[in-house]
């Protein structure tokens, strides 16, 4: 199943592997910049400021879950005065990426495993004392960036995010949790649940449950061959991993999306099919980037349309629709020609559309396909792929990002996803910088 001893090889001790993770990340970087919040209730909105993407523990204590639309508690909102904002990504990227350089100092291999979390490889270097070198890490962090973190540290990754899990939420830690001792292991995983294992969704933890297995510890206890035949390698490995035998490497180079999806909800209802095209055509090139960006190619393309489940009143109608490509690309043109077609299939007249979306899949390292035919064309007479040109854009919008666009223009852009409540980006325009004004 992929596991074994895959000790440091500088070094062969037993394997100290850290998770570092930041607390309500979101939120802690719209308070880092308004020290009048830090007492207060905030939330930060998903896309078209529609649901909660990250909430502050107040917020949490009101019942309010993660996903939640806003109108569902707006009540709660105005009862307890939340404060709301919208999600600012280039915020969040930026003060992400300075919490990852701090972090790269404490640990030889670091993989980055999302905005707001890594693991670091300890081996050899903290294991003197696990715990006070994992709170030396959280000053640090804290220190430079003023982001609060908890640290779980473990044999693997798996027992890593069980510490972690337990950082936040017992206070009495200090935020740091080191599980290299079994029989600290043992007791932490009898009195937590299996679906809070990493790795275990709601319905693999209802299976599970099915067969006698309600904690953590219960799962461990199982011969990792009986869940491999009773559901999946996955689990198998999961088992190994709660007993200390690593199964999963640290991956410090991120390795490619093989699925690609933009989707956004609109700031109101779509009903004409020119205004469903051009925002399905943006989607489409912002896709089209991130694809470039892994030097990818797409051998299909797929794409939906939906009303709003919200809106039980409204008439309802959703469709999805997909094909695979002759040739595999990366490039935009060829992707919303692709996509437009896709949509005059599926377009019904008389419907308030609330959301729609592409997604990329057989994806694919784009040196192992040749150039296209020249002659090759698609809608409009142009060519089936084009690289230099796709190449040019890329560097244009890099240096003046959005310049240049080939989605269609020219239309009534109100459907864009409102950002009613949107901080200023304190860190990465000159224009909305932080100032400091002195008496």
């Amino acid at each position: 199943m992929g596991c074994g001893d895959q000790r440091h090889p500088s070094a062969m001790m037993p394997p100290l592997i850290c998770l570092v993770d930041c607390n309500n990340f979101y939120v802690s970087c719209e308070k880092l910049f308004r020290p009048d919040l830090a007492d207060k209730p905030v939330g930060v909105l998903s896309s078209n400021d529609g649901c909660f993407v990250s909430r502050c523990q107040r917020v949490k204590d009101l019942g309010i879950k993660m996903g939640v639309p806003v109108f569902q508690v707006q009540h709660l909102v105005k009862q307890h005065d939340i404060q709301l904002f919208s999600s600012n990504f280039p915020l969040y990227a930026d003060l992400s990426a300075r919490v990852m350089a701090i972090l790269e100092e404490f640990a030889p291999r670091v993989e980055q495993y999302s905005i707001d979390e890594a693991f670091l490889d300890l081996t050899g270097v903290g294991q003197d004392d696990p715990v006070a070198y994992g709170i030396k890490i959280k000053k640090a962090v804290f220190q430079a960036t003023g982001i609060p973190v908890c640290v779980g540290m473990a044999p693997t990754k798996t027992l890593a995010k069980l510490a972690n899990f337990a950082a936040k939420k017992w206070k009495q830690t200090g935020g740091v949790v080191d599980l290299s001792d079994p029989s600290r292991r043992e007791k932490l995983m009898k009195i937590v649940l299996v679906g809070e294992v990493w790795g275990i969704g709601s319905r693999t933890a209802a299976k599970l449950n099915q067969l006698g297995i309600h904690t953590v510890w219960d799962l461990a206890s199982q011969p990792s061959r009986r869940m491999h035949s009773q559901l999946n390698v996955l689990v198998a490995r999961i088992v190994l991993e709660l007993n200390g035998i690593p199964c999963l490497e640290l991956e410090e180079i991120a390795p490619d999306k093989q699925q690609i999806i933009c989707s956004r909800s609109f700031s109101r209802r779509l009903t004409h099919y020119r205004e469903l095209s051009e925002a399905m055509a943006e989607f489409c090139s912002r896709a089209a980037e991130k694809l470039r960006k892994q030097n990818s190619v797409t051998g299909h393309i797929s794409i939906f349309i939906r009303t709003s489940p919200f809106s039980p009143q409204e008439p309802q109608y959703q469709l999805a629709a997909g094909v695979m490509l002759k040739s595999a690309t990366q490039d935009t043109r060829v992707i919303i020609a692709t996509a437009n077609r896709l949509l005059r299939g599926i377009f019904k007249e008389g419907y308030g559309y609330h959301k729609c979306g592409v997604q990329f899949g057989h994806i694919q390292p784009a040196s192992i396909f040749a150039q296209s035919d020249l002659f090759d064309l698609v809608d409009n007479n142009i060519t089936a792929e084009n690289r230099p040109l796709m190449e040019v854009l890329d560097r244009i919008n890099r240096r003046f990002p959005k310049a240049v666009s080939i989605a269609a223009t020219g239309f009534d852009k109100s459907w864009k996803p409102r950002a009613e409540k949107m901080s200023p980006r304190y860190t990465t325009d000159w224009q909305e910088l932080v100032c400091v004004h002195c008496d």
